[in-house]
């Protein structure tokens, strides 16, 4: 394998754009964020709050019925649009057009819930980021992978990304099968882990932030959020993917002198976004 191009902050600092001060929300773009299911509305929860807190205008939130009232009391900016089921995805139905579309963090495997997936691959004309059980899904569908548009963001861990590409044998091998997989679908591959890299084709992107004290629940849902917000904003999907990435890691960089390891959770991710995109701008 070639060596990876390292995401350094001088990198991010160009195709970085700071905030218009004559802006207002409608043109700060909208973000749907698709998630959640009986005991997993968390996932919904974490995604949605970092979306807005990544610079979003506006965020909508598609749930099952069952997450409405959390949605709408642990969040009380973000939108909530639900199912017509209690407790799972089965029919995604949007009232608005946006800019931008995060799936999958814990929409769970449902019959009712691929067949929404499907549904929703088929009509969709937005901007993607495909996270979680929506990765699990398609891993099972492979053929519905055609449904998904060019330059679309996937962002598998390790089991994600071996259920999509098949097992490797070796590191060199991994990153073979996950460009093969890059150029077939022409999608942009998100491989989490430490550190993280981007498989965007044939090019192989690490990022340079970010600590163990990333490894903890939520921590993806969080990502989807940031990357999902990224691409409302208009960052095109390669910009958005390096940038989310970056972001992401500098939380934990940040908030680590504080936290420690242990007690480091998804949450403190998105409590310390404002200091994350703070460093950029000085």
């Amino acid at each position: 394998m070639k060596d990876p191009f390292l995401i350094t902050k001088e990198e991010i600092l160009q195709l970085y754009k700071p905030v218009n001060p004559h802006t207002h929300k409608g043109i700060q773009g909208h973000a749907v964020i698709i998630a959640g299911s009986y005991g997993k509305i968390g996932a919904a929860v974490l995604a949605s709050k970092s979306c807005l807190k990544s610079g979003c205008g506006l965020v909508t939130t598609f749930t099952p019925k069952c997450g409405y009232q959390i949605l709408q009391i642990s969040i009380p900016e973000v939108m909530v649009v639900t199912d017509e089921n209690t407790n799972f995805i089965t029919h995604i139905h949007l009232p608005l057009q946006p800019q931008a579309i995060g799936i999958g963090p814990g929409i769970g495997k449902e019959l009712g819930t691929q067949k929404a997936l499907f549904e929703f691959l088929r009509i969709n004309k937005a901007p993607l980021v495909l996270d979680a059980d929506a990765l699990n899904i398609l891993a099972e569908n492979q053929s519905w992978l055609e449904l998904v548009p060019e330059n679309t963001i996937l962002t598998p861990h390790p089991k994600e990304l071996e259920r999509l590409i098949g097992k490797w044998n070796s590191e060199s091998e991994k990153f073979q099968k996950t460009i093969v997989f890059s150029e077939k679908y022409k999608v942009i591959i998100v491989m989490k882990g430490a550190p993280t890299y981007i498989i965007n084709q044939s090019k192989i992107y690490e990022n340079t932030t970010g600590n163990a004290a990333l490894a903890t629940a939520g921590s993806g849902d969080v990502l989807t959020g940031i990357l999902t917000s990224l691409l409302a904003q208009g960052y095109e999907p390669k910009y958005a993917a390096k940038l989310g990435v970056y972001i992401h890691g500098l939380t934990a960089d940040i908030a680590l002198p504080k936290t420690g390891y242990q007690s480091f959770i998804a949450s403190d991710i998105i409590k310390n976004l404002g200091k994350a995109f703070l460093s950029l701008e000085n």
